[in-house]
């Protein structure tokens, strides 16, 4: 029997009337929390995702701790690389680094496919084990998008400019697209396997895609990402879509068929809202705003909820990741805050 019975965040994403605004924190889970610390120092993140009890754990704590409204399964972006013969190593201090690089259309055919029963049941584990028993909030799913992917897989680990990716891209057009859709073969099954073991929203991340202008966003990647939103729509959860230095495509973004728009700190809501965005937005306290003093963070959130709350459909994140240095009792004073703040504005 699931357990599920706080779903103002469901409302929120699609556009429904809520009592107050919902708030969930990307990377809430890990990082800055002392227990998650304790267990890093016996676990890699290889080894977390891996045992579902331990990586529902991981996820449910930063729920029972801050009060959010939703859950974000913990999980890395490279999870399902290595299904289609992608060889992934997480390496400390630098992030995941590939041996086997893409390049070129040879490399591409050579990928496989997914089979997430076979090739990742940790995870459809951890998400039964969490809807089913653990969590009273909806549990968002996620994956990787296939720019953010293909730049790991292309360039072979972490990059700063995204130079191997983008040669690959406008030098090996055909090796490119072919890549795009096996990405996106990948995506569809994997999400769609993440809601089938009960997820009840997905994010997609495409971390890196700022790297590009519209021009070429519009001809290199927008086909692909139509077409994962278009397959995974007909699944009925709400989706989200989210990048980093990305304002440029915001609107991009709000073509494609799906629910909330994620905003990082640098495009304000009220902005995006007169550009012509009026579906659900998520976001966007700056992160760093949560290292100041609780002053200047109840008056940024302040700021950014009247700018959510004006059109309604609207969700409260930070515009990145919590960083390992905050405080979690900051981001649970941030929680009520919001919660408060939202309920009585609403409440009128």
């Amino acid at each position: 029997m699931t357990k599920q019975i706080n779903d103002t965040f469901l409302k929120a994403a699609r556009g429904e009337k809520t009592d107050h605004v919902p708030v969930w924190y990307m990377r809430q889970a890990g990082r800055s929390q002392p227990e998650y610390r304790e267990i890093k120092e016996k676990y890699s993140l290889f080894e977390i995702t891996h045992q579902p009890e331990l990586c529902a754990y991981v996820t449910r704590l930063p729920v029972e701790q801050y009060n959010v409204d939703a859950a974000i399964l913990y999980k890395d972006i490279m999870t399902p690389l290595p299904a289609i013969g992608m060889q992934v190593e997480i390496k400390s201090g630098i992030g995941p680094v590939i041996d086997n690089p893409i390049t070129s259309l040879a490399d591409v055919e050579k990928l496989g496919e997914i089979h997430p029963e076979e090739d990742v049941p940790y995870v459809l584990d951890t998400i039964k084990l969490l809807t089913q028993e653990q969590l009273s909030v909806p549990l968002i799913g996620f994956s990787g998008a296939p720019f953010t992917l293909a730049s790991y897989m292309i360039e072979g680990g972490p990059s700063k400019n995204y130079n191997k990716t983008k040669a690959f891209m406008y030098s090996e057009p055909k090796a490119w697209f072919a890549l795009m859709d096996k990405l996106a073969d990948m995506i569809i099954t994997y999400v769609k396997s993440q809601i089938k073991a009960g997820a009840k929203a997905i994010q997609i991340f495409d971390s890196w895609v700022g790297a590009l202008n519209v021009e070429d966003y519009r001809y290199f990647i927008k086909p692909v990402m139509n077409r994962i939103f278009t397959e995974l729509k007909e699944e009925n959860v709400p989706l989200i879509m989210f990048g980093v230095g990305a304002s440029h495509l915001a609107l991009e973004w709000n073509d494609l068929p799906l629910d909330v728009v994620g905003l990082d700190w640098r495009l304000p809501i009220q902005q995006a809202r007169k550009m012509g965005i009026h579906k659900t937005v998520q976001g966007n306290l700056d992160p760093a705003i949560l290292l100041s003093p609780w002053e200047v963070i109840e008056e940024r959130a302040k700021a950014i909820l009247d700018q959510g709350m004006a059109e309604g459909g609207y969700i409260f994140n930070l515009g990145h990741g919590v960083f390992p240095s905050v405080n979690p009792a900051t981001l649970k004073k941030l929680t009520s805050f919001v919660h408060e703040y939202s309920a009585s504005k609403l409440g009128r």
